[in-house]
């Protein structure tokens, strides 16, 4: 496999890593992209550009990333947040009364962002054109009764994320939807190549995805969930089940109406690039230019407010204010990183105290949620490089 890019010195364990995975883990195109103290330290890419084709994989191609795209709307919130524009601690409904509905009053705002709102699913699942439709989407999850007491227990809100968020925003700002904040403060402003809701004019970068098996291990065997996973996701009453089907039937990811969609939770669209160049901007500046958030929002996006069982997906989870922790279902580089996965393969993360960005985009999806083996396998190879340059991370411990 030819492996396109650069590296800066030291950090050639990333380089070989991303080529082992496609020789012994399956990846068919992907990039990988990593900043260290706001420069750009890894660029790489290799494969082919759509998982079923021949065309090669070029710098700047894009991919869907699946749920990596709630980091960056949750970024959305917390810089309103952080200009004064909203109060985390206040209850969703003093922006969005129609919120309060059917025993969610006490909603707070943090509730949203930490997977605590409690409406994880939808009694009626919406079609893609509903789901699309910010307001039809707004007023069935305000409609919904919550799975439990909002506040009191998690569990992860994998659809119902975009409407939460969208809404929240649209209310806050007048009507402009989280899109086109992203476009216009965060995407624009950073020369970040990310999209949610992709422009006409960018559609010929993106590649086509879709489902690939990984392949087997020494001895023939392959890795397979938990019991308890693969039981709730063949359950069709499980909240686990429910919450991913809350869009029914399931879009066709490489539909250019779905990539046109403007779904907070699941439809934005990056290179590796923009995701880390996005993480990187959150912690500090970017090539010498512009920060986004200040220490004060980088604490509390990282705080942990959620943590132990989730209620859907079945595995102990961690949450700040929109992004993952580490954790054993999701481990990251470090204790203190925060990111997101997407379902299938997608990773982006912030880790502060060793001045790490990371991003990872892929073409072939799996069907584990929050730690694919691909993008785990380039995480501790960085681990390497910065421990081999003298500037060891803490040990991502197992909690």
């Amino acid at each position: 496999m030819d492996v396109n890019g650069v590296v800066a010195g030291g950090f050639e364990p990333v380089r070989d890593a991303f080529a082992r995975n496609f020789t012994a883990l399956g990846d068919r195109g992907a990039a990988v992209a990593v900043y260290r103290d706001g420069h750009r330290v890894v660029d790489l890419w290799a494969g082919t550009k759509d998982v079923d084709g021949t065309a090669p994989w070029e710098h700047g191609t894009a991919q869907i990333v699946r749920s990596a795209t709630k980091g960056v709307a949750a970024a959305v919130v917390l810089l309103l947040s952080q200009r004064g524009e909203l109060d985390l601690d206040a209850p969703v409904g003093v922006y969005w009364p129609e919120f309060k509905a059917a025993g969610k009053e006490r909603t707070r705002v943090w509730h949203l962002l930490a997977h605590r709102a409690g409406v994880p699913v939808l009694d009626r699942p919406l079609t893609l054109a509903e789901a699309a439709d910010p307001a039809l989407g707004a007023e069935a999850v305000a409609a919904q009764a919550p799975a439990w007491e909002p506040g009191t227990d998690h569990g992860y809100h994998a659809q119902t994320f975009s409407w939460l968020t969208g809404e929240l925003v649209r209310r806050v700002t007048g009507g402009r939807t989280v899109g086109e904040l992203i476009a216009e403060e965060i995407a624009g402003p950073l020369g970040a190549e990310l999209w949610l809701g992709l422009p006409e004019s960018q559609t010929a970068r993106v590649g086509r995805v879709g489902r690939v098996e990984a392949p087997e291990q020494p001895g023939g065997l392959r890795t397979r969930p938990k019991r308890a996973v693969s039981e709730a996701y063949a359950d069709p009453a499980s909240l686990a089940r429910r919450a991913f089907a809350a869009i029914t039937p399931l879009p066709d990811e490489n539909d250019p109406g779905y990539r046109a969609a403007a779904l907070p939770a699941s439809s934005g669209i990056a290179t590796a690039d923009g995701l880390a160049r996005f993480y990187a901007s959150l912690i500090g500046e970017v090539d010498g230019g512009r920060r986004l958030f200040t220490p004060e929002t980088v604490a509390a996006a990282r705080t942990e407010r959620s943590a132990g069982p989730d209620r859907v997906l079945v595995v102990g989870t961690r949450f700040g204010l929109g992004s993952m922790l580490h954790s054993p279902a999701s481990p990251l580089l470090s204790a203190g990183s925060f990111g997101h996965p997407g379902r299938g393969g997608s990773l982006g993360f912030a880790d502060p105290e060793s001045g790490i960005a990371f991003g990872y985009v892929t073409n072939g999806f799996r069907t584990g949620v929050t730690a694919d083996p691909r993008a785990q396998a380039l995480v501790r190879a960085l681990r390497r490089s910065l421990e081999e340059n003298g500037r060891p991370v803490p040990p991502a411990i197992r909690l």
